[in-house]
């Protein structure tokens, strides 16, 4: 029996626990907004620790939590060093979006049904605290490493950006790894992502009585011509492809729009918030820059009519590093042995906070347990799920990749 085989073994023997521990995991509300996810950081830590794995426990200050749109905080990193030699980081993300309505099973009671867990975070991406920690609990108790060392990192702010999460965990040296991987779907390994641009646009024109419309300016006419320019930006995207398989082409999105005060009275004001994704080859500073210059001109043409523009979010493209090489090859050969069938290394339109360790030089992928597409897990939908199957075996690839990197 290989060294292989005994992982697969191990993982097999345990998987109940492991299931089990995904469900405790559920069972603690991480929705973000609002964000107040220190409470999971603290039973994430706990049940860590019964499987022998210290948590150190990082708190971010109140004040940029609060600055980051959120309640509470706290980072999480386990490290395992075995001796001399690269450190490979795994990194989940526990925040979440709310769950919604249209729900036939508890979103936080991780039900398991026709071989299937359900929950919010089943899929995205509380799976991957279960099938980091369960990979390199097989890899010690079968492998007994002893050169470089794994890094187990949990935070919660991936919603949000990272920004309190990975970015501020490496401004303050708390991680620096040599190669990571981040929570994602079992049946390909992302390599590279969208950026995306995110601003809020406020609409300013002048109050007035409806029955006498003159006297004012329509701030949502005034939006809704802006709205049209940005829209119509949609038809000149369409040209601009990318060569990373996977993604195609740039888009933008209005999320939200919200203003006036009365059916009767002409709108003083009106916002909206966009969301403009960038394919790997743009530059985000020229996105920003077209955008903003799109909507002054847009708006300087209507009389008595003025903008605001406030950027909420800048996350850049992920960029394939070369260095990232050894984590896809591996990857990708032990998928195939696994799963049975060859596991494409792609990009993704999504965005997620990976990216800032790439603009840190460290080379990831992305890589966990899911299903083939985002859609499949009902991911920000009600009743969203994961296949147990997918997670055992994802968990089987992943403690033989960390095998083969740390050998």
């Amino acid at each position: 029996m290989t060294t292989y085989d005994q992982l697969d073994t191990w993982i097999d023997a345990h998987f109940d626990a492991q299931v089990a521990f995904l469900q405790e995991l559920i069972r603690v509300p991480t929705d973000t907004p609002p964000g107040n996810n220190a409470p999971h950081a603290e039973r994430t830590a706990e049940l860590l620790q019964g499987f022998g794995f210290a948590a150190e426990k990082h708190a971010v200050p109140e004040a940029e939590v609060h600055a980051a749109g959120l309640q509470s905080i706290t980072n999480l990193v386990v490290r395992r060093k075995y001796g001399a030699g690269k450190t490979v980081l795994l990194n989940a993300h526990g925040d979440v979006v709310p769950p919604g309505d249209g729900w036939t099973h508890d979103p936080y009671g991780g039900e398991i049904a026709d071989g299937k867990i359900y929950g919010r975070a089943a899929a995205v991406s509380k799976c991957d605290f279960s099938t980091y920690a369960f990979a390199v609990r097989a890899l010690e108790a079968v492998a007994q490493p002893t050169h470089g060392s794994v890094e187990l990192l949990f935070t919660y702010d991936e919603e949000f950006g990272g920004e309190v999460g990975p970015a501020w965990l490496l401004s303050h040296k708390i991680v620096h790894p040599d190669l990571m991987i981040a929570a994602g779907f079992s049946y390909q390994v992302i390599t590279a992502h969208n950026g995306c641009l995110q601003m809020e646009v406020t609409v300013h024109g002048k109050m007035a009585h409806a029955a006498i419309p003159a006297s004012g300016v329509d701030a949502l006419q005034a939006a809704n011509r802006i709205l049209t320019a940005l829209y119509q930006q949609n038809t000149l995207y369409l040209s601009l492809t990318s060569q990373v398989e996977g993604i195609t082409h740039p888009y933008l999105n209005i999320g939200t729009i919200e203003g006036g005060t009365n059916t009767n009275v002409v709108p003083g004001r009106v916002t909206f918030k966009l969301d403009r994704r960038m394919i790997p080859e743009e530059n985000p500073t020229e996105v920003e820059a077209g955008l903003r210059q799109l909507i002054a001109d847009t708006a300087a043409s209507l009389p008595g009519v003025t903008v605001d523009i406030k950027r909420i979010l800048l996350a850049r493209a992920l960029q394939p590093l070369p260095g990232n090489q050894p984590l896809v090859q591996a990857i990708q050969k032990h998928g195939e042995q696994v799963f049975g069938e060859p596991i494409p290394a792609l990009g993704t339109p999504l965005y997620t906070d990976v990216r800032l360790f790439c603009e840190a030089g460290i080379p990831g992928v992305i890589y966990g347990a899911g299903p083939r597409t985002v859609l499949e897990s009902n991911a920000k939908r009600a009743d969203e799920n994961l296949n147990l199957e997918d997670l055992r075996r994802a968990t089987k690839v992943v403690a033989r990749t960390l095998c083969d990197l740390l050998a």
